[in-house]
């Protein structure tokens, strides 16, 4: 009986982790690139009373053992990487990418991060860079020439950007957007700002250009908004609600058959 007290208790642990993952998903429904989180969850070890497979008798051995288990816990979490709604913004820098791949930006330590949000800008020497000021495409830095025509910027499918330059109607090539994917993107850390990181699990980057092996496009003036279903979130709202209420119930029911098993004598 005291048994059931624990382990209804860690199922009200991983439903209240369950919630908080949700409530993530759902803050980030406008966060561009956003890709939502799912949590994963494991059986805990378990008593054995009775192993199966001990003797019964000379001739024939146990079918089945007596197990019980202590409950649930969280066994990961991982990105779900699937294609988000495009949203047309009309902006001259802003880029989604369509299919597999993520944008490369040098952060201010010099480390690496990825991203999904083309939300781009770029700053009074012309270097294309995301919203925190980080710099795009850092092995080939994105760079406009002075006095380049915002509305001549063009970036097409394959990641090629162009522009006019002042009043000259000749377009220029600026440079290439390159994209980066991963063995096994789940396996990236994420580290808040629309950014991930490179880890063990997810293995080296693999470069390549829009369009190739296997690599998405590029659509010139969208973002790639979050992948966060509000009616999926919500069924898993009431699913994990429900399931922290029965955990619950489990711990009140166990606490009143104590009660009764202390009250006994009376």
């Amino acid at each position: 009986m005291i048994r059931s007290l624990w382990t209804a208790a860690t199922g009200m642990s991983a439903q209240q982790f369950n919630i908080d993952t949700i409530s993530n998903n759902l803050s980030n429904i406008n966060t561009t690139g956003f890709k939502k989180n799912r949590p994963d969850f494991e059986d805990l070890l378990y008593q054995t009373i009775r192993t199966s497979g001990t003797p019964a008798t000379n001739r024939s051995v146990r079918p089945v053992g007596v197990e019980v288990g202590v409950g649930t816990r969280v066994a990961g979490t991982q990105k779900v990487h699937t294609q988000g709604s495009p949203k047309q913004t009309g902006r001259a820098y802003d880029a989604a990418i369509f299919g597999e791949g993520m944008f490369k930006v040098q952060m201010y330590d010099g480390t690496i991060g990825y991203t999904r949000d083309g939300s781009f800008k770029i700053d009074n020497t012309g270097t294309l860079l995301n919203s925190h000021g980080y710099i795009i495409n850092p092995d080939n830095p994105i760079v406009f020439p002075e006095g380049h025509l915002e509305d001549s910027v063009t970036i097409d499918e394959t990641g090629r950007v162009y522009c006019k330059v002042g009043g000259s109607d000749q377009i220029i090539e600026v440079g290439q957007l390159e994209l980066f994917r991963f063995v096994n993107v789940e396996g990236m850390k994420a580290i808040g700002g629309n950014l991930l990181k490179e880890t063990a699990a997810s293995g080296p980057e693999i470069a390549g250009l829009p369009g190739l092996d296997g690599f998405g496009t590029v659509q010139h003036k969208f973002l790639e908004m979050s992948n966060v279903q509000i009616a999926d979130e919500m069924v898993n709202m009431i699913v994990a609600q429900r399931a922290y209420e029965f955990n619950a119930k489990a711990i009140q029911t166990s606490d009143n058959m104590l009660s009764t098993a202390v009250n006994l004598k009376r």
